[in-house]
């Protein structure tokens, strides 16, 4: 990985580096909650986990057990804080070994004084997103968490972090890399005034504007990998359990926007690559029912764009691309026949709209 360079805005990665709004310090110098809750700040926080982290990292089976690590950081004043928590491999795609560099991670912090004093007060379990193939493509990613908390707020909050692993078997010590701590179903269904729901149901049984929004935005990024039906990628959302729920979208790794060079679409879609786009949603014949989310697209356009352009230490070559993908979704928006032909392809009983993405949850 090539040096941190910019020793007093932002960080450069490898061909990517963090927006302008992120508040980075200069390398050395560990960031602190400043006085805000874990999701409330761009800054970059320096994280340590400490431990037999190679026996954590080889643990990536079916039934991975926790292991027991510390989480330290630097706060405000300087002083290490170190958080005992257990540790263990999750997901599905990302936690195969064949697959990714490092598995994907969830915390589980434990209860006491200390976490209560610290930035991660309030925080019991949290995902953490390691590296698949490269650090840049978890800024990506986050970036894309960034993008849709621009268009929503039910959406889940990120936390770009740079990771330190401590291995105290032989207290050997690795380059650190760049990881993302995603916000909690819980949390996240609280701040929205819900509660978090799993049952399986059809999308056109969800709240329709909040799907509707979800689903363009799918669509903006060039994501395919989600589906209602399956909980695939998706958590919804409710006043209670009687209640109609919104839906939410994670998991964004296999986005077009990302580009991964793992990623592809299903077979089942006939798709060549994640740079084409193709809209998920349901069968709406009426296409006048997006004008309200197409309206809410133009109107965000400054805020989105800005994501991406923001820092002018970010790779041309990256903002170039992404700007055209930006500028061919707009255009597609903008224009009623493309909008009938993108988001009525749903309809076309011949093509794949309808074709249901169960992943690795298929019962």
């Amino acid at each position: 990985m090539k040096k941190l360079f910019n020793a007093y805005i932002c960080f450069a990665f490898l061909n990517l580096a963090v927006p302008a709004v992120c508040l980075a310090q200069e390398p050395g110098i560990n960031n602190s909650s400043s006085g805000k809750e874990l999701f409330e700040s761009d800054e970059i926080l320096e994280i340590t986990i400490s431990g037999l982290t190679k026996d954590l990292l080889k643990d990536r089976s079916d039934n991975a057990k926790e292991h027991p690590m510390n989480i330290l950081y630097k706060a405000e004043d300087g002083t290490e804080i170190s958080l005992a928590a257990e540790l263990k491999t999750r997901g599905h795609f990302r936690r195969l070994m064949g697959n990714c560099t490092y598995p994907p991670l969830q915390v589980n912090f434990t209860e006491n004084d200390t976490l209560d004093s610290s930035i991660f007060k309030g925080q019991n379990k949290l995902k953490l997103v390691m590296p698949c193939s490269g650090d840049e493509y978890v800024v990506r990613e986050w970036l894309v968490y960034k993008l849709y908390n621009v268009i929503t707020p039910k959406s889940f909050r990120a936390r770009l972090v740079k990771v330190t692993l401590n291995n105290t078997k032989n207290n050997k010590t690795e380059s650190p890399f760049y990881g993302m701590l995603l916000e909690s179903e819980k949390q996240m269904a609280e701040r929205n005034g819900g509660i978090s729901i799993d049952t399986k149901m059809q999308p056109n049984r969800t709240e329709p504007n909040t799907f509707l929004t979800m689903a363009v935005f799918e669509y903006l990024i060039g994501n395919t990998d989600w589906s209602v039906q399956y909980l695939q990628n998706i958590k919804l959302v409710a006043a209670d359990s009687l209640a109609v729920p919104v839906t939410a979208a994670y998991d964004f790794d296999h986005s077009g926007l990302v580009n991964a060079p793992y990623a592809k679409p299903a077979e089942a879609l006939l798709m060549s690559s994640v740079r084409e786009r193709r809209y998920r949603g349901y069968c709406i014949s009426d296409m006048k029912t997006f004008d309200p989310v197409i309206a809410l697209y133009n109107e965000l356009k400054p805020a989105i764009y800005s994501v991406y352009t923001d820092c002018a230490v970010i790779d041309e070559k990256y903002i170039k691309n992404t700007l055209k993908y930006l500028d061919e979704f707009y255009e597609t928006i903008n224009d009623p026949q493309k909008v009938q032909e993108e988001c009525g392809y749903p309809c076309d009983v011949n093509g794949t709209g309808n074709v249901v993405i169960k992943g690795l949850r298929e019962e």
